[in-house]
């Protein structure tokens, strides 16, 4: 009985050790869930942090990424397929459909033979804490470029590797560098609040500022401050008061009175002056008045045509005392708001 016990024994410790080898093997060829943050913002919403966060990660076949959109600034997650030009944005609030064309369904799979886009996804006024996901899998090796549809210097990479490939980073180590691309996105954000006061003339106002930043080479960033920087100002009648967007990425609008539902083009009232800027006149806060899209230039490209100037500079003149109040009509859901005192 006793050597019968022994080698039941080491039976028992064999089939146990087996089992936890098969286990251990099962465990490493599992499916991951990976995590990235779409955008990120301060408690005022005027500093954005526009970027994946992080920008650049390694993962498996099999594996999926869910993605966050923790901001009130719209944004999408979109996969295009390699050459695809790249379609509009903005989704319905100015009545243009957002797609790759059309959506595609939470948990698609990408490999870069279709696009795969999310909608426009922001965080909701009510429900505090509910945060929009969208999911994509990933089951054939490649190296793959994700974008943002809204914000066009907001660009990542996915590395996808064969399940046997180890990966060089966890899911803590990207949790890590997500938060320090965010904090110095943010932090840099609100300094361009004193950058685009100091730019500012005595009738002058910042529409917006921020910076592109490439933190991983593969994908570029933007640091935004979604204000208008000197929001308050006080002039005389006949005066002209010059708003100028000094954000290389972004696009605002001043818009006073009613809000259009396209906020894109200007008002019929606004001209175009002989150095690029537009114009306007305002005689009563009931006036309403819409600059249009206060745009950079686009960078340029190799072997592509060179890029329009943009319009960045937009004029009022107020031709009678009062308080007029205005919007960036595209950010207002940010606080983007101003005020100017005529006397």
């Amino acid at each position: 009985m006793k050597k019968v016990w022994k080698r039941t024994s080491k039976g028992a410790v064999a089939c146990a050790i087996m089992i936890m080898t098969l286990v251990g093997a099962s465990a490493r060829l599992q499916a991951k869930e990976w995590q990235v943050s779409v955008g990120a913002e301060s408690p005022d919403r005027g500093s954005q942090a526009l970027a994946f966060l992080p920008n650049e990660l390694w993962i498996q076949t099999g594996d999926s990424i869910r993605y966050s959109f923790p901001t009130h600034e719209r944004h999408t997650l979109s996969f295009l397929t390699p050459g695809q030009t790249r379609p509009p944005a903005f989704g319905p609030t100015f009545g243009v459909p957002v797609g790759c064309p059309g959506l595609t369904p939470d948990g698609s799979s990408f490999d870069g033979s279709a696009c795969v886009t999310s909608g426009v996804l922001l965080l909701p006024e009510t429900g505090p804490g509910t945060v929009s996901t969208y999911t994509v899998n990933f089951h054939s090796p490649g190296n793959f470029k994700f974008v943002c549809l809204v914000h066009s210097d907001m660009t990542g990479v996915v590395h996808v590797v064969s399940a046997s490939t180890p990966l060089p980073h966890d899911q803590n180590f990207y949790a890590q560098e997500g938060l320090g691309e965010q904090t110095r996105l943010l932090v840099g954000a609100a300094a361009l609040g004193l950058f685009g006061t100091l730019q500012s003339q005595a009738e002058s106002v910042g529409a917006g500022a921020g910076e592109i930043v490439n933190m991983t080479g593969l994908g570029s960033q933007t640091a935004s401050l979604m204000r208008f920087l000197r929001d308050t100002i006080s002039v005389r009648v006949g005066d002209t008061v010059e708003w100028s967007n000094l954000d290389p990425s972004i696009n605002h609008t001043v818009t006073f009175g009613t809000e259009p539902v396209d906020p894109r083009p200007a008002s019929a009232s606004v001209q175009l002056t002989s150095d690029g800027a537009r114009q306007a006149t305002i005689g009563s806060s009931s006036d309403s008045v819409n600059s249009g899209f206060l745009s950079p230039t686009p960078q340029d490209r190799a072997n592509l045509a060179q890029a329009p100037l943009g319009v960045t500079r937009f004029r009022v003149t107020f031709t009678a005392p009062g308080t007029f109040h205005y919007i960036c009509a595209v950010h207002d859901q940010l606080g983007m708001t101003g005020t100017v005192i005529v006397y």
